[in-house]
């Protein structure tokens, strides 16, 4: 893993490009944006990527999608989010597209066997 120098404090709510945000704080539709934005941050925390290599990869792909028709009403933009996510996190480490892939693909599959209300577990047996 490559560590950035120095990541700093996290800027004000308000400086990060575009997040959704009400009096409170960050308004997210769904848990998985909630959990994708803490990721940032703590990516962030330990020195992965510095926030101006972040905003570079958000804007990144907000630009690609918009270039591919992507509306930009606001529904997509932690898609957005986790894609640049993922990005910084296969361009900096060691993890590579299809390990990424075959955990969200086990991920997805625990979650279908998950009685509802209950955690979602994955099995020592898909885990790689």
């Amino acid at each position: 893993m490559t560590a950035a120098s120095s990541p700093g404090p996290l800027p004000p709510i308000e400086a990060l490009p575009k997040i959704p945000i009400d009096r409170d704080g960050p308004v997210f539709r769904e848990p998985w944006e909630a959990q994708a934005f803490a990721m940032t941050v703590k990516l962030h925390e330990s020195g992965l990527f510095t926030w101006p290599e972040w905003a570079a990869a958000l804007s990144s792909e907000i630009e690609a999608a918009q270039a591919a028709g992507d509306p930009d009403l606001g529904d997509t933009y932690y898609r957005h989010w986790l894609k640049a996510l993922e990005g910084l996190v296969l361009a900096k480490t060691e993890l590579t597209a299809d390990r990424l892939s075959r955990r969200v693909q086990a991920w997805a599959r625990a979650a279908e066997r998950a009685p509802h209300g209950e955690p979602i577990l994955l099995p020592e047996d898909e885990r790689d």
